[in-house]
C-alpha cells in the first residue's frame, strides 16, 4: 500500500511537471470537435540533447511543430530533454504525453530508440515518429529517416569547389554512424570536385558522451584549429554545438556550412557574410506531414524516408553573395544522385 501511495505521488507531481513544460505556455484552440479529426488532436514532441534554439536539428523540429500549431491550429506541446538523463527519464517523458491525451507523440532523434521501444507496446492506441531511427518496428511507430549523406555530398562539393587553399574540415558532434553518414557524404562530394583535398576530420565526442551535440565552446575550439591550420571551409555536423563553429569562421573570416536548418536565417549580421551554405535535413517538413497524416487517418507505420528526390533533403540557397556560380554545379550534381548516376556514400 505504501508503495502504491508512493507511485500515485510521482505520477501526480510528474503530470505537473509536464503540465508547465511546454512549447513556451503556447497552446493553439482546438477548436472543439466538429466533426474533424484534427480539431481533436493533440501533439507532443520530445526534444533530443541541445534541444530548441540549437539552430539546427532540434530547430527544425521545432519548425515543423509551429506550422503545425499555426496551419492546422492544433493543441501542441514540446518538451526539453533533461542535462546527463537517462533512458527512464526518456520513457517517463514519452509516456507522460501519452497519458496526458497527445496523440501523436514524436521522439526527436535515434537517443529515444530504447524508450520508444518500452513505452510504445504500452499505448496501442497512441501514434508515435521517431526521427533517425528505424530499430523500433511497431504498429504504431513511423520510422523517419533521412538520406543525410546526398545533401552532405552536394555541401562537400561546394566547399571544395570554394576553397581557395584545398584544405576543408569536417566538425562531427558525436562519432555515431548517423553523423558519419555526414561526414561520408562530405567527403565524397569533396573528392568529386577535387580528388587531391585536404579534409580535416574531427569530433567533438565520442558515444556514449552525446555532449559533443551541445557544446559551443568545443565547437569553436575545435574549427578555429582547422581554420589555423590552412582549411578555408569547415562543415560543422554538431547541434548546438555548431553555433561555435560559425562563431570562428567569423573570427578568421573563413567559410562555414551549416547543417539541418539554414543557418544563415539564424546568424547574427556580422556572422551571416560567412555563412556558404547549409545542408538543410528538412525535419520540419517530416514532423508536419507525419501530424497531417495522422489527422487525415493516413498513419503508416514503418519507415519514411526523406531524401533529394522528394526534397526532403536539400541545400540552401539564402546567401548568394557567397555562392556565386555554385549552384550550377551543385544542381547538376544534384539531379545526378537523384537519377541514381550518382549514389553518395553512407559510410
Amino acid at each position: 500500500m505504501r508503495r502504491a501511495v508512493k507511485m500515485t505521488a510521482v505520477v501526480a507531481s510528474a503530470v505537473l511537471a509536464l503540465s508547465a513544460a511546454g512549447c513556451g505556455g503556447k497552446k493553439a484552440s482546438t477548436g472543439g470537435g466538429g466533426g474533424d479529426g484534427k480539431k481533436s488532436l493533440k501533439v507532443g514532441l520530445a526534444y533530443d540533447v541541445g534541444g530548441r534554439g540549437d539552430k539546427s536539428f532540434n530547430d527544425a523540429a521545432y519548425a515543423g511543430l509551429q506550422k503545425v500549431q499555426s496551419d492546422l491550429k492544433l493543441d501542441v506541446k514540446d518538451i526539453e530533454a533533461k542535462e546527463g538523463e537517462s533512458d527512464n527519464d526518456k520513457i517517463q517523458r514519452l509516456q507522460l504525453l501519452a497519458q496526458s491525451g497527445y496523440n501523436p507523440v514524436i521522439a526527436v532523434g535515434f537517443v529515444y530508440a530504447p524508450a520508444l521501444a518500452k513505452v510504445a507496446p504500452k499505448f496501442p492506441n497512441t501514434k508515435f515518429a521517431i526521427i533517425d531511427d528505424d530499430s523500433v518496428q511497431q504498429a504504431n511507430v513511423a520510422d523517419l529517416l533521412f538520406a543525410e549523406q546526398e545533401g552532405s555530398y552536394l555541401v562537400g562539393a561546394a566547399a571544395a569547389k570554394k576553397s581557395k587553399t584545398g584544405n576543408i574540415g569536417f566538425v562531427g558532434g558525436v562519432a555515431t554512424p548517423l553523423i558519419k553518414k555526414f561526414e561520408a557524404g562530405y567527403v565524397a562530394g569533396a573528392k568529386k570536385i577535387n580528388p587531391n583535398v585536404k579534409i580535416q576530420i574531427k569530433y567533438i565526442s565520442q558515444p556514449p558522451d552525446f555532449g559533443g551535440f551541445k557544446d559551443p565552446a568545443k565547437g569553436k575550439t575545435i574549427a578555429q584549429g582547422m581554420y589555423d591550420q590552412g582549411a578555408d571551409v569547415v562543415y560543422a555536423a554538431a547541434g548546438l554545438s555548431g553555433t561555435g563553429s560559425l562563431q570562428a569562421a567569423t573570427s578568421a573570416k573563413k567559410w562555414f556550412i551549416g547543417v539541418d536548418s539554414d543557418q544563415y536565417q539564424t546568424a547574427s549580421a556580422d556572422e551571416k557574410p560567412y555563412v556558404l551554405t547549409s545542408m538543410l535535413k528538412r525535419v520540419d517538413t517530416a514532423v508536419f506531414n507525419f501530424v497531417k497524416d495522422v489527422g487525415d487517418g493516413k498513419f503508416a507505420k514503418g519507415d519514411q524516408r526523406f531524401s533529394l528526390k522528394n526534397d526532403g533533403i536539400d541545400y540552401s540557397k539564402s546567401n548568394p553573395t557567397a555562392l556565386g556560380d555554385l549552384p550550377a554545379t551543385l544542381d547538376d550534381l544534384k539531379q545526378q544522385i537523384v537519377s541514381g548516376k550518382i549514389t553518395p556514400p553512407e559510410k
